[in-house]
């Protein structure tokens, strides 16, 4: 009865959102309400109690919500100083192909991003730059979506691990004092490092397979002739740009540690493809691009379009216009790393909400200066103002324009994270249950029993559908999976790091970041469209990774570890 009262918000936010196409604005309000009926029913949660899990919901969401504004800025002063119109200028003379742009911006650059960054920043920054380029803005936000899939497990310098598994550290270090024989580890550390290892090799397959996968279905969705056959003709230089990721990707994963593999692997790439691309390298002969504009179907496109009337020209250099991203990755990466010594500084700051409505447990903050959205977003956005010389009404325009697109975002995010919190913070109850998302997790373990690795990973889209974050995903459920595990004699570290991948994949379909990504691209209230979409790329990932962890389990690892 629990996990059913568990259930119920989730379903009602899927059958409104994709069965009856309501926008976010109308059914996540339902969804929390449903939340709020479940808690006060099943856990015997206060009223005042949900009040207050609540407003630390809008808190959060307040948070999300300066990054999304910070994305949308970056955007319209692009827009208003000639920036964007050089870029799109820019790579059209390195390809004008849609398929290989997809390849450069969406599952390049989004890495990078997710490596330096994390909690949505990617898709938020590159959508707006796909539909730049002349892509359907529903396009844009798919592509970027289930891309930014596999590098999010070591997103914002390795976080969703290095503190994402925290709840699980007291069990390892009570395995290394208990001298268990063969442990695989000898440190907290080095059992961090080595579920970000087999993490890696959970996620290769899909590397590989994704970015073809995308384009086919690209091409199918979106194109003239409305056939897979386009998109999987690329499929050479698909494989030429998983492997230019995916050898970094591994390799510091395995030799150095889990804070760098996305960051690494996404700047090894985007270099190593974009000279592919320019040289012609396994890049098919006919270019293929999403037609006249008179052909799209109405739900594609929204409030923001590509300026494309006319022929495109340079507005100023090539490095002038990249030049706000580029500040964008070097301050991310600047006060990311713990060792240069920002990151501790910047975090620090924060404007408390400290024991909201007497509630001791409930507690939240926003840290203004070390959210993306005001450092580095709003900073290089005003930077931006100075090094294109912009005159005041162009930037009155911009920010004018940036500050009327949030109201629908706004009204969708402050209900969907407030439904996070209710489902985090019910643990805390008067009959001692386990939390919303524990209990039905526990149902789906007991109903799997010895096929857990099948569906370890889908325990951990679970959690990032829930609360948006692959960490909090991890936060959530890896001392559980490591708990069924031990029930059933698999190995902890597999099913930890199936855990860890598949809140990775989970990115692709969170109320969360769907919602955040359709506010940047102009697109609030198709959210439901979207998730239709992404849904089944989510389910062949997880079901990937649970074939692989299935293997790794019989081949590799016969013990409990």
């Amino acid at each position: 009865m629990l996990a059913l009262l568990a259930l119920l918000p989730i379903v009602v936010a899927l059958v409104l959102m994709v069965g009856f196409r309501w926008p976010a604005t109308r059914a996540m309000p339902l969804a929390w309400l449903a939340a709020v009926v479940g808690a006060l029913f099943g856990w015997k949660l206060d009223p005042l109690y949900l009040a207050a899990l609540s407003l630390h919901g809008v808190v959060t969401a307040v948070s999300v919500l300066i990054i999304v504004f910070g994305a949308i800025v970056i955007l319209y002063t692009l827009k208003a100083s000639g920036g964007m119109e050089t870029i799109q200028w820019g790579m059209q003379q390195v390809t004008p192909d849609a398929r290989i742009q997809t390849i450069i911006i969406g599952y390049m650059f989004t890495a990078f991003v997710e490596g330096a960054a994390g909690f949505g920043t990617p898709a938020a920054l590159a959508a707006p730059l796909l539909i730049s380029l002349g892509f359907p803005p529903l396009a844009a936000a798919v592509v970027c979506l289930v891309l930014n899939s596999f590098p999010v497990t070591f997103g914002a310098v390795g976080t969703p691990i290095v503190l994402g598994l925290r709840y699980v550290h007291p069990l390892v270090q009570r395995a290394i004092d208990a001298q268990v024989p063969g442990l695989p580890f000898e440190t907290v550390e080095g059992f961090n490092a080595l579920v970000g290892q087999w993490a890696t090799v959970l996620h290769a397959p899909m590397i590989i397979l994704l970015p073809i996968f995308v384009l086919g279905f690209m091409t199918r969705t979106f194109g003239e002739e409305r056939s897979w056959k386009p998109g999987l003709r690329a499929w050479k230089f698909c494989v030429f740009a998983a492997l230019a990721f995916l050898v970094p990707f591994l390799g510091f994963a395995w030799l150095v540690g889990p804070e760098f593999p996305s960051l690494i692997g996404g700047l090894v790439g985007l270099g190593l493809v974009v000279l592919g691309a320019k040289k012609g390298w396994f890049v098919p002969e006919e270019t293929w691009t999403f037609g006249p504009r008179r052909g799209w179907d109405a739900e594609w496109t929204g409030e923001i379009t590509a300026e494309t009337t006319g022929e495109l020209k340079p507005r100023m250099s090539q490095l002038m216009a990249w030049l706000p991203y580029i500040l964008i990755g070097a301050i991310l990466v600047v006060t990311r790393i713990p060792e240069l010594g920002l990151k501790g500084p910047l975090s620090g700051v924060s404007i408390p909400f400290e024991g909201i409505l007497g509630f001791e447990n409930v507690n939240n903050g926003i840290a203004i200066l070390y959210l993306p959205g005001t450092i580095p977003f709003v900073l290089v956005a005003l930077l931006t103002v100075l090094l294109h010389r912009m005159p005041g009404p162009a930037v009155r325009q911009a920010w004018g324009e940036s500050i009327a697109k949030m109201k629908n975002p706004a009204i969708a995010l402050v209900f969907a994270v407030a439904l996070v919190s209710i489902f985090r913070l019910s643990a805390v109850n008067p009959q001692g249950l386990p939390s919303m998302p524990l209990a039905l997790a526990e149902v789906v373990a007991a109903g799997v029993g010895n096929a857990w690795p099948l569906v370890a990973s889908f325990i951990g889209g679970l959690g990032s559908f829930i609360t948006g974050s692959n960490t909090v995903s991890d936060l959530l459920f890896a001392e559980f999976q490591w708990g069924v595990a031990t029930e059933l004699g698999l190995s902890r570290v597999i099913t930890v790091a199936a855990q860890a991948t598949g809140g990775a994949m989970g990115n692709m379909v969170c109320i969360h970041n769907i919602v955040a990504v359709c506010a940047v691209v102009g697109l609030s209230g198709r959210e439901g469209i979207i998730l239709r979409r992404t849904v089944w790329p989510f389910l062949v990932y997880g079901l990937v990774v649970g074939l692989m962890a299935s293997l790794l389990m019989l081949a590799l690892f016969p013990d409990v570890f």
